[in-house]
């Protein structure tokens, strides 16, 4: 007959491992037991300062003949310490709810661990695994997290280089992320099923998904979404109407092959720049110079369309997560009063100044972009902090105005061969981006106006069609060949304007 669901037996647990670790880890409230603590030399002292610095309130008897200084001044610290200067007896074990044993007489910790024994007392004997019933952990803590490290008791020596190691690979900011889950948890109503729902959305983030969004942040974000369209709208709608009539554009985009050959070139460069956070400049360059278009209509053009492209771009980061908001608003000033000022001189005083920085701008690129494909390829290294990114954003800045490119390639690579996330270098770059681009346009058109509407016009439309697709790109590929992308863009970009120094 067979065997309904009611009356299936349960299947066994398949049988433990004979060598592995069948320790079974708790945390205790310290502070709510009392410990007794025997041995007042070093090892007590390296006892004492484990379980005060856990638990600072805790009750600890400490029995010794002799305290070291050490262990005295502490337990001055710590008020509910108690220290009795006299030789173990086995009364002293009584009203404690832990034992720990650390003298230096192996003879008397066993003995101390079999009156423990008899009274039904849990015991550490230090330096004698065998006769632990339980093993003080190595331990890492950030705030409210706290993680315990077992070595079965073999080798406290890796416990310790392991708690040093996640001491030093696990941010601070920890804390403050679980004091927000905490409060987090506290708000979000509904029954359970939607409390699950609400939290695995805000915590999709943390493994890759999607950036979570409250209500009023998302509002506040479709806002500002209507707003760029209407300003980038009336901006175009402007422009369009002071220099042309609504009919020539639309004779332009429906008759003429060469402004689909624009908007492709735009799509193409603005899908490599969403996705590298540079190359922009240096494809559409390249791409309208074999059109035998003249270098002058090139760089206002490139200028002018990039304000919209990387606009819609940065826009995209944000929306994807890509962006860290504290290296933007790092960047932000700097890079903008950067791009003024080289938009301000190069309209001043020709672009025949800005040959004098292509060089060492195109020679230290070159440089940096070997390092970033030889990085891709090399065993991970700890990140380095970089320092006065500001001047770093300005440089930027000013290049990218005055001598015809260089933003991306400076600022991001420079960036990503320092050990930073390509993911979010790029996003924050991206974003950036679009403020130095338009800082720089408003300056050109208050100085030497606008021409090539045409070429600007297709570029626009491209770029902002290619958006979307590069930012969502720009965190799914792997981050060997993101190193290996950024690379060959910025060595391409060094190479050909070396190349057009010698021509």
């Amino acid at each position: 007959m067979p065997l309904t669901s009611n009356n299936v037996l349960p299947q066994s647990e398949p049988p433990p491992q004979p060598d592995v670790n069948r320790l079974f880890p708790v945390f205790l409230k310290l502070e709510q037991l009392h410990v007794l603590l025997v041995g007042g030399g070093a090892v007590g002292f390296e006892k004492l300062s484990a379980m005060l610095a856990n638990s600072p309130g805790a009750a600890i008897t400490v029995v010794a003949t002799w305290f070291s200084p050490e262990l005295r001044l502490l337990a001055e610290r710590h008020p509910a310490v108690q220290l009795r200067e006299q030789p173990y007896h086995p009364t002293d074990l009584v009203g404690h709810d832990l034992v720990i044993v650390a003298t230096n007489d192996k003879k008397l910790n066993l003995s101390i661990k079999a009156d423990a024994t008899r009274q039904r007392l849990l015991c550490n004997v230090a330096d004698t695994p065998a006769a632990c019933d339980f093993y003080l952990g190595s331990i890492v803590q950030k705030g409210d997290l706290k993680i315990a490290i077992s070595t079965n008791g073999k080798s406290p020596t890796i416990a310790k280089r392991l708690r040093e190691m996640l001491t030093h690979a696990l941010p601070d900011e920890l804390h403050d992320v679980l004091q927000r889950m905490a409060v987090i948890r506290e708000k979000v109503g509904g029954d359970f099923a939607h409390k699950v729902k609400s939290l695995n959305a805000v915590t999709a983030e943390l493994t890759g998904g999607p950036a979570y969004e409250s209500p009023a942040a998302t509002r506040w974000r479709k806002i500002a979404t209507a707003s760029l369209l209407a300003f980038a709208s009336m901006l175009v709608f402007n422009i369009l109407s002071y220099y042309f009539t609504w009919q020539q554009v639309w004779d332009v985009a429906s008759s003429s092959q060469t402004f689909y050959i624009f908007v492709a070139i735009g799509f193409g460069a603005q899908l490599i720049d969403g996705l590298l956070g540079m190359g922009y400049g240096v494809v559409t360059a390249i791409s309208l110079m074999t059109l035998n278009i003249s270098p002058a209509a090139v760089s206002s053009s490139i200028h002018t369309a990039e304000m919209f492209a990387s606009g819609a771009s940065g826009y995209h980061h944000y929306r994807f997560g890509n962006v860290n908001k504290k290296l933007f608003k790092v960047l932000l000033i700097p890079g903008v009063l950067g791009a003024i000022l080289g938009a301000f001189l190069l309209s001043k005083f020709g672009e025949q100044y800005g040959g004098y920085v292509r060089p060492f701008l195109s020679v230290y690129l070159l440089l940096l972009g070997i390092r970033i494909i030889s990085k891709a390829f090399a065993k991970p290294g700890p990140r380095k902090k970089h320092k006065k990114l500001g001047f770093l954003a300005a440089a930027g800045g000013f290049l990218d105005s005055f001598g015809g490119g260089g933003w991306g390639p400076l600022v991001t690579s420079t960036l990503i061969a320092g050990g930073r996330t390509p993911q979010y270098v790029i996003g924050s770059v991206s974003v950036t981006e679009f403020f130095v681009t338009f800082a720089s346009a408003l300056t050109f058109f208050a100085t030497i106006g606008i021409s090539h509407w045409q070429i600007i016009l297709g570029l626009i439309v491209g770029g902002i069609a290619a958006a979307p697709f590069a930012a969502r790109l720009a965190g799914r590929i792997p981050t060997r060949w993101m190193f290996v992308g950024v690379g060959l863009m910025v060595i391409v970009w060094s190479m050909w304007s070396l190349r057009k120094l010698f021509m």
